[in-house]
């Protein structure tokens, strides 16, 4: 059995409910029908619902089990902007303020909703910047207990690779923390192990990457990566979890068993830490074009409930994909 195959088997073993903000889009309304079709989720639509409707109609998607969240006509609207209103008049919102962006803004409606615990999840961004995503997602939700800081991972699944689990890595940062400090890169790594053991149900073997293994090279950027793995050493003692590595030496054995003897995450790291965007984002890219693999994300992680935010490329596959992995971090 596949990833995908695996994370919609057990999203269909414990449905969750997702709410999908940009209803009227035509890839989200596809990409619910498939969804509610097959089982892996209750979908929540957000908006007008004689345009959603009309919007479902024009794409021919059957969207009939789907709930539709209308503000102008939900019971639950005055309630949810009271909420908005508490969570917030600390930073300047007025009552008036919290029922308008409830009204116009879907994502923020969306938000409440999973934060008032009528939804387990949300999925946006087809049609969203990141930053339309994740402002208000942060503003209700915030980050989960004992992380600081939200980033992103991609599940790569490389066909014929004898590495990782069984081809299968999980690859953080690759998406949104453009230059973190150790601090931060520990709070990736400490965040990457969870979701790992979350998507995979395996045991996460985290290593931070760098041009340098073990004192190879010296530079401000490796110490860094030092650093951090000091940091999330103390921060999760029972995590194996290491670096600096170069990146063979985190994933081939015979070479991590050469650069580094007897580490136990030399040449068995399953969990990839970059030390900044502009590697992570490159490494995966090559990963998923030179090797042919499967990227799945970028998947976000550290909010308090899970939000995802899509590539506004993405085809309703890659959104039924999405709302499978969301509804699994529900569990």
């Amino acid at each position: 059995m596949n990833f995908l195959e695996s994370i919609k088997k057990r999203a269909k073993s414990q449905p969750k409910t997702i709410v999908l903000p940009e209803s009227t889009e035509p890839r989200t309304l596809r990409a619910t029908q498939q969804v509610l079709a097959e089982g892996l989720a209750k979908v929540i639509l957000v908006g007008d619902k004689a345009a959603i409707e009309a919007a479902a109609k024009a794409e021919n998607a059957d969207i009939s089990r789907a709930e539709i969240v209308d503000p102008a006509s939900y019971g639950g609207f005055e309630s949810l902007a009271t909420k908005l209103y508490e969570l917030r008049k600390a930073k300047g919102l007025t009552m008036e303020d919290a029922s308008k962006q409830l009204r116009e803004n879907p994502i923020a409606l969306g938000c409440m909703l999973v934060k008032e615990g009528l939804a387990d999840g949300m999925v946006a961004g087809a049609v969203h910047s990141t930053p339309d995503v994740l402002r208000p997602t942060l503003q209700i939700l915030k980050t989960a207990p004992g992380i600081s800081l939200v980033s992103s991972f991609f599940v790569m699944v490389v066909p014929d690779c004898e590495y990782g689990k069984e081809g299968v890595f999980l690859f953080s940062d690759c998406a949104l923390v453009q230059n973190p400090n150790a601090e931060e890169l520990a709070s990736i790594a400490q965040s990457s192990a969870n979701s790992y053991r979350t998507l995979l149900g395996d045991e996460p073997v985290v290593a931070l990457l760098s041009h340098s293994t073990k004192g190879s090279a010296k530079h401000a950027d490796v110490d860094k990566v030092v650093e951090a793995a000091k940091i999330l050493k103390e921060r999760v003692p029972t995590l194996k979890a290491d670096g600096e590595f170069q990146l063979d030496a985190a994933i081939v054995p015979k070479i991590g068993a050469s650069k580094a003897p007897g580490n136990e995450v030399a040449g068995k790291a399953n969990v990839i830490i970059f030390p900044d965007l502009d590697a992570g984002n490159i490494g995966y890219k090559l990963v998923e074009r030179l090797a042919k693999a499967e990227a799945y994300g970028a998947i976000t992680q550290g909010i308090a409930k899970p939000v995802n935010d899509l590539s506004r490329g993405c085809s309703a596959e890659d959104i039924v994909a999405i709302v499978a992995i969301t509804a699994v971090q529900a569990q």
